[in-house]
């Protein structure tokens, strides 16, 4: 989850990444995750979008061979660091670097809203799977945070002008119709919501007000005045933030 419309600093990013990831809901939400993928001991899982790394170690613990693919080379600079044993690539969700029917479980997590056509990467993830194989999409639909606020207009903005940054900011509502439309069978969804209630997530509610205001949508005296609220609220232990991350999941005939 990016916090900026502009490059976050890595470092940065990093660090409220593996905050929100020790969440317990986010905890029980990648074991879910690995849970419908449904495989063999011995199978072989890529994960793409693997950022530092966390879910592929898991995965190794089930006794599967994962892979984990990213485009960011400082993310799997930390993954090869931090996961010595697991195998990590740089490569494209629409050019994996796997033959035809190679793996048994494809995973994906908040990576399909930055593919503006998630098309290709379908079609992909098609091909690399073997007949019977399992697909998990997981993701968050950017016009649906929820964040309590002194200032329901203003917070309304500030969340639609970070979703318009985003490349595909409804992909996750959209997970069943595309797997459907790319002949995937068994398809279901769940839906998982992240409750923030501390200041977790101040760095990521800054970071969005400020970008409101570069892009026009509001001014940089109400992004001061919501981050105070929001900063207030956090240090009183009345912030509020909820985000329901849609899970997908489906079967290759």
């Amino acid at each position: 989850m990016s916090t900026t419309n502009t490059a976050p600093d890595p470092e940065a990013l990093v660090a409220l990444l593996d905050v929100i990831d020790n969440y317990p809901g986010a905890a029980a939400l990648r074991a879910r995750s690995i849970e419908l993928l449904a495989a063999p001991p011995g199978a072989v899982i890529v994960d793409v979008g693997c950022g530092a790394g966390r879910a592929v170690a898991e995965m190794a613990e089930q006794g599967w061979d994962g892979l984990g693919i990213d485009l960011d080379e400082h993310m799997l600079t930390i993954a090869r660091r931090r996961w010595p044993h697991c195998r990590f690539e740089k490569a494209d969700a629409a050019e994996l670097p796997l033959a035809d029917h190679s793996v048994q479980g494809y995973r994906a997590e908040k990576v399909f809203h930055d593919i503006a056509d998630p098309t290709a990467a379908l079609t992909e993830a098609h091909r690399v799977l073997t007949p019977g194989g399992r697909i998990v999409l997981i993701g968050q639909d950017w016009d649906g945070f929820f964040i309590d606020s002194d200032h329901p207009e203003l917070t309304r903005t500030i969340v639609h002008a970070r979703a318009d940054a985003v490349a595909a900011p409804r992909a996750a509502r959209r997970y069943r119709t595309l797997l459907l439309d790319h002949r995937f069978t068994d398809v279901r969804v769940e839906v998982h919501t992240g409750v923030f209630t501390d200041g977790t997530l101040l760095p990521m509610l800054t970071g969005i007000a400020h970008a409101a205001a570069a892009v026009g949508a509001i001014t940089s005296e109400e992004a001061g005045e919501w981050i105070g609220d929001q900063t207030r609220r956090g240090q009183a232990d009345r912030g509020f933030v909820a985000i329901p991350l849609f899970l997908a999941h489906a079967a290759r005939p």
